[in-house]
Parts: structure tokens; C-alpha cells; sequence
């Protein structure tokens, strides 16, 4: 049943993404409680036998996420300014464009410091649980999804979609929202969807097809 449900959902992930909103961050202390709470969730997965990696890795994930709310916030904070400020709409995007970039590479460096910290602590497999668990999981239920809607993949594209999925991970789990996080998983299923359509499969009937197999699975488990 717990296969099933992840099935079910990766039918969903293939095609959709998820418009909830993580809780807003200022660093206060019922954000620090907030993010401390989501890092443990992360770090009871990982099966740490030492109470102190325990605390220091939920403390490095929960930082982390402290330090990406404080420039996604900074950064949108004087986006407003911007476009509050300036009415040349040249002018505006150029300043827009600039803040974004400017973002771009604090978090690009944050997410680099980030995984050495972890590198201290955990080993290659732990981080891999630690990204999937900051990213919902969205990789491994999405590659179930597509193997089990298109069980001919060869090698090659199995590859491809895994490839396509890690690099998609790396970008949203520095992602301010899970609305920014599944857009980047999104942007990548798009990128997959285009390449196995080249590869030949109408994945139109494809997904219906699929859709028509799930619910027969669930109807016999109800038999």
C-alpha cells in the first residue's frame, strides 16, 4: 500500500506541482522553532547513533535554512523597493535582474559551504537523504513514477531522467518556497518530457494509460 501511494503521487509529480508556500521567515524565535523542527523531521531519516551529530546536523540544516529565507526575503524586499521606486520599466528590470543575480550567488556560495558542512558529518548516501529530505522527496517518487508509466525506458533514458531529476534537486533545495522548489523539478520535467517525446513516446497516452493501470491496481487491492 505504501508503494502504491508513492505511485500515485509520482502520477501526480510527473505532471503537477504543489502551490503551497513554506512559513515566512524572519529570524525570530518561533521561526528558529519552526526551522530547528523541520531539520530534526530530516535528521530522524538519517538514523544518527550520536546524540551530538544528531544536534549538530539538525543544527547545520536548520541554519541553512535560516540562511536562504534571510537573502530570499532580502532580495524580494528590494525587488518591492524597486518597483515601488522606479517607473522606467527598462530601468526597473534591469534592477530586478541585477538583485536576482546578485542572490543568485550568495545562495550559489551558501549551497557550497552547505554541503562541506554536511561533508564533515555525514557521509555521500546521508547527504543524498538530507537533499531528498529538503526537497519532499520529489526525486526518487518522480523516477518511480516515470519507470513504472513507461517500463521499456532503456538504460539510457533512465539515465537521462535520473541525471535531469539530480541536477533539478541541487537547484531546488536552495529554492525559498515549496512553490519555487517544485518549479524547479518542474522546469526539468518539462526538459525530460521534451527529450523521451523525441525519443518517440506519446506520453500523452502514455500518462493516460498509466493512469487507466493505477486504477485498476486499486481496484483488485479492494477485491
Amino acid at each position: 500500500m505504501k508503494m502504491y501511494k508513492k505511485i500515485v503521487a509520482a502520477a501526480l509529480l510527473v505532471f503537477m506541482s504543489s502551490n503551497v508556500v513554506l512559513a515566512q521567515s524572519a529570524v525570530d524565535p518561533e521561526y528558529v522553532k519552526v526551522t530547528n523542527e523541520r531539520a530534526q523531521k530530516i535528521v530522524d531519516d538519517l538514523k544518527l547513533k550520536s546524540p551530538e551529530d544528531q544536534l549538530a546536523v539538525r543544527n547545520i540544516i536548520a541554519e541553512q535554512y535560516r540562511s536562504l529565507s534571510t537573502i530570499h526575503n532580502g532580495r524580494d524586499a528590494k525587488i518591492d523597493e524597486v518597483k515601488k521606486n522606479i517607473a522606467d520599466k527598462e530601468k526597473q528590470q534591469k534592477a530586478i535582474d541585477k538583485l536576482k543575480t546578485d542572490a543568485d550567488k550568495k545562495i550559489m556560495a551558501l549551497h557550497k559551504s552547505y554541503l562541506k558542512k554536511l561533508g564533515k558529518k555525514l557521509n555521500n548516501s546521508q547527504i543524498v537523504q538530507v537533499k531528498d529530505g529538503m526537497t519532499y522527496g520529489v526525486l526518487p517518487i518522480t523516477v518511480l513514477g516515470y519507470n513504472d508509466m513507461l517500463p521499456n525506458l532503456t538504460q539510457e533514458q533512465q539515465k537521462y531522467i535520473y541525471d535531469a531529476l539530480v541536477e533539478a534537486r541541487e537547484h531546488a533545495m536552495d529554492g525559498g518556497s515549496s512553490k519555487e522548489k517544485h518549479a524547479w523539478f518542474g522546469k526539468y520535467k518539462g526538459r525530460i518530457n521534451n527529450y523521451l517525446s523525441k525519443q518517440g513516446y506519446d506520453l500523452n497516452k502514455e500518462s493516460a494509460d498509466w493512469h487507466k493501470r493505477l486504477e485498476e491496481r486499486e481496484k483488485n487491492k479492494k477485491k
